[in-house]
């Protein structure tokens, strides 16, 4: 039984006793509490954002209620669960961008163009691009919508492959390939040999160390996020072709106005062979056509850097357009087979010859197996041609593409760095780097018979460091380093880039703990003692200087929402108090946003994710949002599923509109008298002592924001099954704050509360619970008898009545059960008929005026 609440008829409950006594096991709540008419102001924009992701706010939720199920049936080391949430949620995703593409992919293509001399992978927004309707999404969508999307759905990829890491299980290598892109990781089935291919050690060096497994992650991740999100190929370099002078799409030819200025040579010498570098006058005849340089004598690939001489501007630009094509296959990870195929559509078969020695383009691809049969790597190690590559990256080639190719295969840093134009593309020059060098050296300790010893000496002609002479960094050093890269520095404050780069760091924790304090301040709220916020430390401000998650980026708030959810199902046990609650900052705004844009069965799956005392604060901020009978008994019902204290919630919702009520009638609410009713009208002139009338309206008509959201909290009381005592409590002390209020006196909001929650309905839904049966006991009248029966209803009986038995409710036709729940509502009761006293006296006035003379 639930503790009782003492009421007697001369009681005088305060504000501060209900406070004391009622609620004080209820969490202290914060009284930054906006009221209906400031919720309702702000609804609109919110119930537009909510109409255009309903669909998947609502997908998000239904996959997240299945979670806890998974996990009864996983076990510690195995994320298999987790995966299929993520796997989820990336399809949510992923179909909302494909939904979107339709919509605005031209519009998105000519918002990339940037220009011919410029990246365009990861450029920034425009907001005045075209709106669009979109049926899906009841409203209208722009194309920053497609690319907030698309960012979502690499997230969750980069979640999924970065969990596979970290949750290594034997079932997730040979059930988990549900999409093309699940990377599969080799298994350890085998010993190092000499005979092994250089495929195979490859495959058991990915086996064997976790870090190159990790990089490689990242690698394949960042390779299938530029061929998704980017320009097609085609439309990349066109923008170069322009210059090239031969019309969009047309490769073949080679060096074409280079040749004809060539043969022209030629005819003038009427010479049969070739022309040479060395020919007589050749330097002074064969030059460009705009004669600021001479022209190569012959057309093979190396005859620019053989012959330290030029080609034509129009075949410049081609040569640029090409490498730019090949550096844009080989960052979005095609594999041989599709370069080649690509190249020899355009007669251009020795580039893709050239680039046929990276074994990666043959065997990891995600969706096949490791070894294919069609494209088998002999014994030979390839460690001397990566270093080749890395000579030809270093020396420059013809453009900064063809370096930056050459740079990818052998991992030479430095010449990739020169055309890495976005966040995606400067962690790929990096990792990828760090992953050929730790192989090479895994080649050199292991199988060092296979490399050449040539290639490892420093004062050889390969004795540079592939990295510059700079030192491997971690993937949080990276992200922390791109923030001061001057042309790297906007994207890498992106809060979405933020959040990929700490799961690619492993600092998600930090992440939450520096963004959540953000999100807490910027709400102001921050200093508010209560259990979802406490006072933070100077140092944790003064070192948040970053751009914050804006409160209203609710897109962003869910991401990271169920990402910490999903490691909080994981096991992830936060180390300090203040990580739990900068966690609870963000289910708690994406709380916020669910209740105001009406998505409230949702509420309680999400507070359930929270500490008991969080969820009670949080869902008590959220119920005056529910108006409607049958949502608020769908809320009850959820609150009860999800086993959250729902008792607390009423009592916490009430005391918060109290306690924001007590700061602004501070004066009122302390002063334990009331103020006069004022029923009769003022004496005339005249006046000799005569009765004097009702004065017309003495009641009023005004209610407050803030009254009506007391009366819409205790309402919910009448779907709250038994606690009749503390119901019947709390009632009361709402009557007497309306009667404390010192402008109207409050008698129209207590005349609303009595018209609207009877003590003749809340008896009949209340008795239910307690007596087994619904009763009305709002027709016992105990006249002159005062019941004294026990004060604990434990037993559900009562001892005896002070007055005889022939005058008790028993006669009456009532139990004692009854007799003894009457006796406890005295307090309401008389409340309640005082003010339909009140009310007759007005209507009785009106009517009166309203008569003849």
């Amino acid at each position: 039984m639930e503790d009782t609440f003492e009421v007697d008829d001369t009681s005088d409950l305060s504000l501060e006793a209900f406070s004391d006594a009622s609620l004080e096991d209820s969490p202290p709540a914060s009284p930054a509490w906006p009221t209906v008419g400031d919720v309702h102001r702000a609804l609109r924009p919110l119930q537009a954002t909510a109409d255009r992701v309903g669909k998947q706010v609502e997908e998000f939720a239904e996959t997240l209620d299945r979670l806890s199920k998974y996990r009864q049936e996983t076990s510690e080391e195995d994320c298999t669960h987790a995966l299929t949430l993520v796997d989820g949620y990336r399809k949510i995703a992923g179909d909302t961008v494909e939904y979107l593409r339709g919509i605005h992919a031209p519009e998105k293509q000519k918002r990339h163009y940037q220009g011919p001399n410029e990246k365009t992978r990861g450029s920034a927004s425009r907001p005045d691009l075209q709106q669009r309707k979109s049926k899906d999404f009841d409203g209208y969508t722009t194309v920053e919508d497609l690319e907030k999307w698309q960012q979502e759905e690499q997230t969750w990829h980069l979640l999924g492959l970065m969990l596979q890491v970290e949750y290594p299980s034997s079932e997730l290598k040979t059930n988990r390939a549900s999409l093309n892109e699940r990377l599969v990781r080799p298994s350890k089935v085998s010993d190092i040999h000499p005979y092994l291919s250089e495929n195979e050690v490859w495959s058991h060096f990915l086996a064997h160390d976790d870090q190159a497994w990790e990089r490689h992650t990242v690698v394949e991740w960042l390779r299938v996020c530029a061929d998704r999100s980017g320009r097609e190929i085609e439309q990349v370099v066109q923008d170069i072709e322009v210059n090239a002078d031969r019309g969009t799409g047309l490769w073949a030819h080679s060096w074409l106005y280079t040749k004809e200025a060539i043969k022209g040579q030629k005819r003038l010498r009427s010479w049969p062979q070739a022309l040479a570098a060395d020919s007589p006058g050749i330097d002074t005849s064969l030059r460009s056509s705009d004669r600021t340089k001479s022209l190569v004598t012959q057309l093979d690939p190396d005859a620019v850097s053989r012959q330290g001489r030029g080609l034509e501007p129009q075949d410049e630009s081609f040569e640029r357009a090409t490498w730019l094509a090949c550096w844009e296959m080989i960052r979005r990870g095609k594999d041989w087979n599709f370069i080649r195929a690509e190249c020899q559509e355009r007669v251009e078969h020795w580039r893709a010859i050239t680039m046929r020695g990276d074994h990666r383009q043959h065997t990891l691809q995600s969706h096949k197996s490791f070894q294919d049969p069609g494209l088998a790597a002999s014994w030979q190690s390839r460690a001397l041609w990566r270093k080749t590559c890395a000579l030809a990256a270093r020396t420059g080639g013809m453009n900064k593409y063809e370096a930056a190719v050459y740079g990818v295969l052998s991992g030479y840093l430095p010449s990739v760095q020169k055309v890495c134009g976005s966040w995606d593309d400067y962690i790929f020059a990096h990792y990828n780097s760090y992953l050929l060098r730790s192989f090479d050296q895994y080649m050199a300790a292991n199988l060092s018979d296979r490399v050449p010893s040539g290639i490892q000496d420093r004062d050889g002609p390969f004795g540079f460091s592939m990295t510059g002479g700079r030192r491997t960094q971690s993937g949080n050093q990276l992200v922390e380093k791109m923030r001061r890269v001057q042309h790297l520095a906007k994207e890498a404050k992106d809060p979405i880039k933020r959040l990929q780069g700490s799961l690619i760091g492993k600092t998600f924790d930090s992440f939450v703990l520096k963004h959540g304090f953000q999100l807490l301040r910027a709400k102001g709220l921050e200093k508010k003692k209560s259990n979802i916020i406490r006072e933070t430390t100077p140092a944790d401000i003064e070192e948040n200087k970053e751009p914050l998650v804006k409160p209203d980026d609710y897109q962003l708030i869910r991401i990271i929402t169920h990402i910490a959810l999903i490691y909080q199902n994981l096991g992830r046990s936060w180390k300090a108090n203040k990580y739990r609650r900068t966690t609870e900052a963000f289910i708690d705004a994406y709380i916020d946003f669910l209740g105001k844009a009406g998505k409230q069965q949702l509420l309680p799956l999400y507070a359930s994710c929270m500490s008991p005392d969080t969820a009670v604060v949080s869902l008590s901020r959220q119920l005056p949002l529910v108006v409607e009978h049958g949502e608020r008994r769908t809320m009850m019902e959820l609150m009860k599923q999800y086993e959250i204290d729902v008792p607390r919630v009423l009592n916490a919702q009430l005391l918060i509109v109290m306690d924001n009520i007590g700061a602004k009638e501070e004066r009122s609410m302390d002063d334990p008298k009331y103020p006069p009713l004022n029923i009769l009208a003022p004496p005339g002139e005249e006046h000799n002592g005569e009765m004097r009338s009702i004065r017309d309206g003495f009641m009023g008509n005004t209610i407050t924001d803030d009254q009506y959201d007391l009366i819409n909290a205790f309402e919910w009381y009448l779907l709250l099954d038994g606690h009749w005592e503390k119901t019947l409590a709390t009632g009361a002390v709402l009557y007497k704050c309306f009667l404390k209020h010192p402008a109207s006196r409050g008698l129209a909001a207590a005349r609303e509360l009595s018209q609207r929650v009877t003590f003749s309905n809340l008896s009949r839904k209340k008795t239910k619970a307690i007596l087994g049966r619904e009763a009305d006991i709002s027709n016992i009248h105990d006249d002159e008898e005062t019941f004294a029966g026990e004060r604990s209803f434990g037993a559900s009986r009562v001892q005896g009545y002070e007055r005889g038995s022939d005058q008790s409710v028993i006669q009456k036709g009532h139990s004692e059960e009854e007799g003894y729940l009457f006796w406890q509502s005295n307090s309401f009761l008389n409340l309640e008929q005082l003010l339909k006293v009140l009310t007759s006296f007005e209507a009785w006035q009106a009517a009166m005026a309203k008569k003849p003379e």
